[in-house]
C-alpha cells in the first residue's frame, strides 16, 4: 500500500505528505526489497508526468570598446517551462517542451505566449534508443549545439554506445556572426558519436556534418562559396572521488578558414543537486569558443563564455532546499576578432516542480 501511494507521491500534500514520509522511512528496508515492481507502479501510475520550472536569470556583460570604455549590456529575465512525459507502452514515451519567456525590465515576452519548442517519440529496447521529432540534439549539444533538431536518431550500445543523428536545425541557432542577412535556407544536419562510460572515466568523438547557404560568408572561408561544416570533436572525463571531476573537448571545422577550433577544460568540485536540500558545487573552467564551430553553445547561454570569445569562467550553485537552485558565475575573457576584455556577471534562481 505505501509503493502505491509513493507511486502518486507528486499528488500528496500537507498531512498526508508527512505521513506518507514517515511510512517510507519506516519501511524503507522493505520498499528497498520490492525493487522493480516499485519503479513499475511508478511508471504507469500516471499516463502523463508533468515537470518544469519557474526560472529568473540577470547578467550583466562588459566589452571593451575601441576607445578603452566598456560597453555594459544587462538582462533581466524570465522563463516558465512545462515538459510533460506520456506513457505510450512498456517500450514508447512521448516528450514535450513548452517555454514562455519575458523581459523583466520592459514587461513583454521576449518569445512571445506559450510555445513548443520540443515535441518527440522516445523509443527505448535494453541497449537501443530511437528518438523521432523536434528533439534535443544527441551529441555535443554543450559545446557546439544548444538547440534542437527536427529529424530522428538511433543509439546503440550500453558502456559503448554508437549515436546517428540526421535532420535539419534552425538557421536562427547559428551564433550572429554566421547568419546570412536575406537567407531562409535551413541547416542540413549529419552526426555520428561513439562514447566509452566506465566507472569514474568517459572517452569519445564524434563527427558533424552541416550544409547551409548561411556558410557563404567571408567571415568563414576566404572564398565565401563553400556552404558546408565538417567538425570533428573528442572529449575526455575523469572523476577522482565523489568531490573532484576534470573532464575537457576539443572540436575543429575542418572547413572554415578562421576562428575554426573550439575547446573547453573544466574542474568541478562536489555538485549541488536540486532534489536534495543543502547541496552545493563549485567549478572553474577556460574555453576558447571560435565562433565558425562553436555554433551555439549551451555555455555562453547559461551565463557563461560566449561563441566567439575566450576566457575563465568560475562558478557556483546551491540548493538550500529541494527543488530551489540558485546560480552564480563570473566570467574574465577576451572577445577572438579584437583582443579587447569581456566580462560578465550572472546570477539565476530556478523553482522546479
Amino acid at each position: 500500500m505505501v509503493a502505491k501511494a509513493l507511486a502518486r507521491a507528486p499528488q500528496a500534500t500537507g498531512s498526508n505528505r508527512a505521513e506518507l514520509d514517515r511510512l517510507a522511512a519506516e519501511f524503507a528496508d522493505e520498499l528497498s526489497n520490492l525493487g522493480v515492481r516499485v519503479s513499475e507502479l511508478e511508471k504507469y501510475a500516471d499516463k502523463v508526468v508533468l515537470h518544469g520550472f519557474l526560472r529568473y536569470t540577470y547578467s550583466s556583460a562588459r566589452v571593451e570598446q575601441a576607445d578603452g570604455h566598456k560597453n555594459k549590456t544587462n538582462t533581466d529575465r524570465i522563463k516558465f517551462r512545462f515538459e510533460p512525459v506520456a506513457t505510450v507502452n512498456d517500450h514508447w514515451t512521448l516528450r514535450a517542451r513548452i517555454d514562455a519567456d519575458s523581459d523583466m525590465k520592459t514587461n513583454e515576452g521576449v518569445t512571445g505566449d506559450f510555445s513548443l519548442v520540443r515535441g518527440w517519440a522516445q523509443g527505448k529496447y535494453n541497449a537501443f534508443a530511437v528518438n523521432v521529432g523536434k528533439m534535443p540534439m544527441q551529441l555535443d549539444d554543450k559545446l557546439l549545439f544548444d538547440s534542437q533538431l527536427s529529424g530522428a536518431s538511433v543509439a546503440f550500445g550500453k558502456d559503448l554506445k554508437l549515436t546517428l543523428q540526421a535532420g535539419r536545425w534552425d538557421r536562427g541557432q547559428l551564433n550572429s556572426s554566421l547568419r546570412l542577412a536575406g537567407s531562409t535556407d535551413p541547416i542540413n544536419m549529419q552526426s555520428a558519436g561513439l562514447d566509452y562510460k566506465k566507472s569514474k572515466f568517459n572517452i569519445g568523438a564524434s563527427y558533424h556534418h552541416l550544409n547551409t547557404d548561411n556558410f557563404k560568408k567571408a567571415s568563414y572561408t576566404k572564398s565565401a562559396d563553400d556552404d558546408d561544416a565538417n567538425v570533428w570533436v573528442a572529449g575526455l572525463g575523469y572523476r577522482f572521488d565523489k568531490n573532484f571531476a576534470l573532464g575537457g573537448q576539443y572540436a575543429q571545422n575542418t572547413t572554415a578558414d578562421d576562428y575554426k577550433k573550439a575547446y573547453t577544460i573544466q574542474l568541478d568540485y562536489k555538485s549541488a543537486k536540486r532534489t536534495q536540500a543543502n547541496t552545493w558545487g563549485l567549478y572553474a573552467a577556460y574555453r576558447y569558443l571560435g565562433n565558425n564551430v562553436a555554433f551555439h553553445p549551451t555555455y555562453g547561454a547559461n551565463g557563461g563564455v560566449e561563441a566567439g570569445h575566450k576566457g575563465w569562467e568560475i562558478g557556483a550553485a546551491y540548493a538550500p532546499w529541494k527543488n530551489i537552485l540558485f546560480q552564480a558565475k563570473y566570467v574574465n575573457g577576451k572577445v577572438l576578432t579584437t583582443d579587447r576584455d569581456s566580462e560578465k556577471l550572472f546570477g539565476r534562481v530556478e523553482f522546479f516542480f
